[in-house]
């Protein structure tokens, strides 16, 4: 594959790494996470008015710049880095593609200008707190259980109104929101049809903070890691819009498809937080002196890190790959997900010459390695689910005896996927 970025990409992640050194870092966390938003709203709007953050990949005709998936990928590189609280992901990488695909077109012209723009933010909804399945990342999103079924503990829509009226009533609830309690609009999946015959939709509800919408209560909850914040949306008897001209369109499908794009913007975005806590450790044991000499002149201190850096180095190059061809989303994901687990834990460790405390900034690095596995993976069940689709399973079950071995004993699902991907 070739990996060469044009000039404008570069640029791209240029001026948004100087941006952000400049207004944002694990220092300036505290203050954002601290606000009603979960966020810091300044940055946020200059994000959008300078460098049109969360239109970059909004066709043109509705206000963005057309850019593709790798764009974005490579701007959520950058906020990895810099661990920066953006309702960024939920909106542009989440909520945005679906608008796109199933909106009507006086959905998307109402909307999709909007986001561009960043005056109006947006969240995913799923019942059960379940997202890396209803995305299709973790498991099938076609048989319905992970919204409930149609049973109590999903969400359920009525139409009111009848036919001419068109409108529709959500009742349930949905946990661990990506940035829902700040939201402008909701984009909520509910169940129709009653349980015999029910089935998924998308819904949007107006939740601008402003005007309010009945029967909608949302509560920010205490999450692992601040700079993601989740919230409870409670709906009762809330008005919705149902996303689309019908309820013809393949919810499920349009979740999946979203959800690959959504993994390769999130491994890169993965990395980027990798890369960040190792450049930081290496810093630091350049400084630390132990025994009269520098920690990081120890071999085995040089070793750990260089099995590090090809990790990391890795996981970038699935995630570059994954930019170009989001099939290979999902599994680009459990490789950067694994990368920035493994390389935030080793951070903690070699910063043990000083202590680890909670006021240290490495902290900040590790929870957000383990709040995305909590919410996306975990790793395993990312490989497990991608070996199934690619019928890696199939393959060994149906090998004639003598045959070279297959499956997960002899093909790791990420075996061999950073030289697919290429080089950096």
């Amino acid at each position: 594959m070739d990996a060469a970025f044009t000039a404008e990409q570069h640029e791209i992640r240029r001026t948004l790494r100087e941006l952000l050194a400049r207004g944002a870092g694990p220092d300036a966390i505290p203050a954002a996470v601290s606000t009603a938003e979960g966020y810091d709203p300044v940055l946020w709007r200059r994000l959008a008015r300078d460098l049109g953050l969360p239109g970059l990949a909004v066709a043109e005709e509705y206000g963005g710049a057309g850019c593709t998936a790798t764009e974005l990928a490579l701007a959520c590189e950058e906020t990895g880095r810099a661990l920066l609280p953006s309702p960024l992901l939920a909106t542009a990488a989440l909520t945005a593609p679906l608008i796109a695909a199933l909106g009507t077109p006086d959905q998307r012209t109402a909307l999709l200008p909007r986001i561009a723009e960043g005056a109006l933010t947006a969240a995913l909804a799923v019942p059960g707190g379940s997202l890396a399945t209803a995305l299709g990342l973790t498991g099938d999103n076609r048989d319905g259980a992970w919204a409930g079924g149609g049973r109590a503990g999903g969400i359920q829509a009525r139409g009111s109104g009848g036919a001419a009226g068109g409108g529709w009533r959500l009742y349930g609830e949905a946990d661990r929101v990506l940035d829902g309690h700040s939201a402008g609009l909701l984009l909520v999946a509910a169940h129709t049809g009653g349980y015999p015959r029910s089935r998924t939709l998308l819904f949007l509800v107006d939740a601008d903070t402003g005007s309010g919408t009945a029967g909608l209560v949302r509560t920010r909850l205490t999450a692992l890691d601040e700079t993601r914040p989740l919230a409870r949306v409670e709906l009762r008897d809330a008005p919705a819009e149902l996303l689309g001209a019908d309820d013809s369109a393949d919810a499920a499908d349009a979740l999946a498809a979203a959800g690959r794009t959504a993994a390769a913007i999130l491994a890169a975005e993965a990395v980027g937080t990798a890369a960040s806590a190792l450049e930081r450790t290496v810093a630091y044991v350049k400084e630390r002196e132990q025994f009269g000499r520098a920690v990081g002149s120890f071999q085995a201190v040089k070793h750990r890190l260089a099995d590090l850096y090809v990790r990391v180095e890795a996981a970038r190059s699935a995630a570059y790959h994954a930019a170009r061809d989001p099939e290979a989303g999902p599994l680009a994901l459990a490789q950067a997900l694994e990368a920035a687990r493994i390389t935030t834990g080793e951070a903690v460790q070699l910063h043990g010459g000083i202590g680890f405390t909670w006021e240290h900034e490495a902290h900040r690095y590790l929870k957000r390695a383990a709040g995305d596995e909590l919410l996306f993976g975990p790793v395993h069940r990312l490989r497990d689910h991608a070996a199934q689709r690619a019928g890696l399973f199939g393959a060994a079950a149906s090998a004639p005896a003598g045959a070279a071995p297959h499956g997960p004993a002899a093909v790791s699902p990420s075996a061999g996927l950073g030289h697919r991907a290429g080089v950096r």
